[in-house]
């Protein structure tokens, strides 16, 4: 089942004791692909279904698996829900269970699953080769979720606009996913700026996606991407003030540095991943400074700010501010 398909049908059915979300592979392709958006909506739709808002600190829990014990995971899922008829439990990073040794006593489980217990394991890579998949696929609802194509991902687009009281014409829609690709973050990132942008009007046009992606991208944020390209750290310093100045929340800003260095990531050679000319054009600089071995040590940067950032008594503008200067010096980067 592809998940489009169990976004519509997922309230007209039972639910399953365990669901695998996963990637899919078309035939012939060279790889699979997976969209988490569409698999986060699908857990939060069944979250929505079977979990009471008053009984959700008890009826559900989240696990990461490069964090948790399969055994503890395990037990949680065999014990009876209190004050509710069922209990979720979501897995991310279930691909971590591949393997067996990993996996552990969660395999036997998936064998023979608590009826009280719907169990979701999101999974961002799969080898249907592996004893998961296979026991996934006997026993459990697997959920393929691959990467829209543009007509398919401007609907969804369409839809989301009509969510938030707006209404947007074709030739919006086509060149809002001509500068933001497919990848459904993106395009709910590019979503969000047009809907403040058009305010009060009801209707998004070309016009206004051209207009609302070049003022804040090209003049803000690609000035940023530029200057961190370029190792250019006072220029990056001043970008980023008047980012701020504009009104922009350290949070937000965090964010779109965040999918800057991940829509990078796929740019960099040697990666076969499709972005739109637009979105690799701009990304390209940024791709060549940082290359695929400095990532890790980028994003591990960026989770360190969001850490100070939530943290008490702290400057947020100086802890972006050392984020910018150490993704912008021309030295590898190093943790915060």
């Amino acid at each position: 089942m592809e998940v489009q398909e169990f976004l519509k049908s997922v309230d007209k059915q039972a639910p399953a004791p365990v669901y695998l979300f996963c990637p899919y592979k078309a035939p012939n392709a060279r790889e699979a692909s997976f969209e988490p958006v569409l698999a986060q909506r699908s857990v939060d739709r069944l979250v929505a279904l079977y979990v009471d808002p008053s009984t959700r600190d008890l009826a559900y829990t989240t696990y990461y698996a490069d964090e948790a014990d399969p055994g503890e995971i395990v037990s949680v899922c065999q014990t009876l829900p209190f004050l509710s008829e069922r209990q979720v439990v979501v897995i991310h990073g279930a691909e971590r269970y591949e393997s067996e040794s990993a996996a552990g006593a969660l395999l036997n489980y998936l064998e023979n699953p608590a009826e009280s217990t719907i169990l979701i394991l999101i999974a961002t890579r799969i080898d249907k080769r592996s004893k998961l998949y296979k026991v996934c696929s006997k026993n459990a609802t697997v959920v393929e979720c691959p990467e829209l194509r543009d007509r398919d991902a401007m609907t969804w687009a369409s839809q989301e606009f009509s969510r938030l009281g707006k209404n947007i014409d074709g030739s919006a829609l086509k060149e809002l996913i001509d500068r933001t690709g497919t990848h459904l973050s993106d395009v709910t990132n590019a979503i969000n700026l047009l809907v403040n942008f058009v305010g009060t009007g009801e209707t998004v046009t070309a016009l206004d996606v051209a207009t609302a992606c070049a003022d804040v991208a090209e003049e803000e944020i690609w000035s940023l991407t530029d200057a961190i390209a370029s190792s250019d750290t006072d220029k990056a310093v001043r970008v980023l003030r008047e980012i701020l100045d504009l009104g922009k929340n350290e949070f937000e800003i965090l964010g779109s540095i965040n999918w800057l260095l991940k829509t990078a990531y796929f740019a960099a050679p040697p990666s076969n991943n499709r972005l739109k000319p637009f979105l690799a054009n701009k990304v390209r600089p940024l791709a060549a400074k940082l290359g695929k071995e400095k990532f890790r040590d980028a994003f591990s940067l960026c989770m360190d700010t969001e850490i100070l950032l939530r943290s008490t008594g702290v400057d947020r503008t100086l802890a972006l501010e050392l984020l910018v200067i150490k993704l912008a010096a021309p030295r590898r980067t190093a943790r915060v």
